[in-house]
């Protein structure tokens, strides 16, 4: 399988005041097309951090990411929000939908600001939906949708584009038990199905237990890295 995101001698360093925080200090791993992979530690590990700046939403103090060969770290801002566009898909903690904005509006919204044609959208976008099992709540907003559905719109939002991988930070933090299972088996079954690379941040040892992969992060750098056949 191709490497899809190779890091090299990452690092971050944030000045808090008096004092540095060394978020990050020189991750260098690789990442395949189709893993399936959980960043873990303890709070304060830099595992947010690490997906933040590998996603191109913060940019390291030192160090190298490349996603198919251009490096996130020197690219400008300009192209960074296009290439961010159109290669990474995210799923945030707090869900981050639209709330004026339908589930399919919601789906939609990144794949608008593509510019793919209308038919294409509402084709993905329905697909997507029906996928994570929101056949029947097309037109409904996120007020009207349990935190379960919510985090599942924002799934079928960050895979609509078709990216190259996706970033989930904490995806299960804030769904009781039942709805946290039924979001790791779509995301499970999405990732052999749609072969898109998955990387969580999370304490949760529900995700953890589905991982195939688990690379433990202890301040700021690698402690560990494992493979798992599941």
């Amino acid at each position: 399988m191709k490497t899809v995101i190779k890091t090299t001698d990452l690092s971050k360093v944030y000045n808090g005041g008096a004092a540095e925080v060394h978020a990050l200090k020189n991750v260098s791993l690789e990442f395949k097309q189709g893993e399936f992979t959980a960043i873990v530690g303890p709070s304060g590990s830099g595992k947010t951090t690490f997906l933040n700046v590998i996603g191109g939403l913060d940019k390291p103090t030192d160090g190298h990411i490349y996603i198919d060969g251009v490096d996130l770290a020197t690219m400008k801002e300009s192209k960074l929000f296009d290439f961010r566009l159109r290669h990474i898909g995210f799923v945030f903690q707090a869900y981050n939908l639209i709330p004026v904005l339908t589930a399919i509006e919601n789906v939609s919204f990144i794949m608008l600001l593509q510019k793919k044609s209308k038919e294409e959208m509402e084709r993905r976008a329905k697909e997507m939906l029906e996928q994570v099992g929101l056949a029947e709540k097309l037109y409904v907003r996120p007020s009207q949708l349990s935190g379960g559905q919510q985090q599942r719109v924002a799934v079928a939002r960050a895979l609509a584009s078709k990216p190259d991988f996706v970033l989930a930070d904490e995806p299960t933090a804030n769904l009781d038990t039942q709805s946290a299972f039924n979001l790791l088996d779509i995301m499970a079954r999405l990732n052999k199905e749609e072969n898109v690379t998955m990387i969580f941040s999370t304490h949760d040892q529900r995700v953890i237990d589905r991982a195939r992969r688990v690379i433990k992060l202890v301040d700021g750098a690698v402690d560990n890295d494992e493979q798992f056949d599941r």
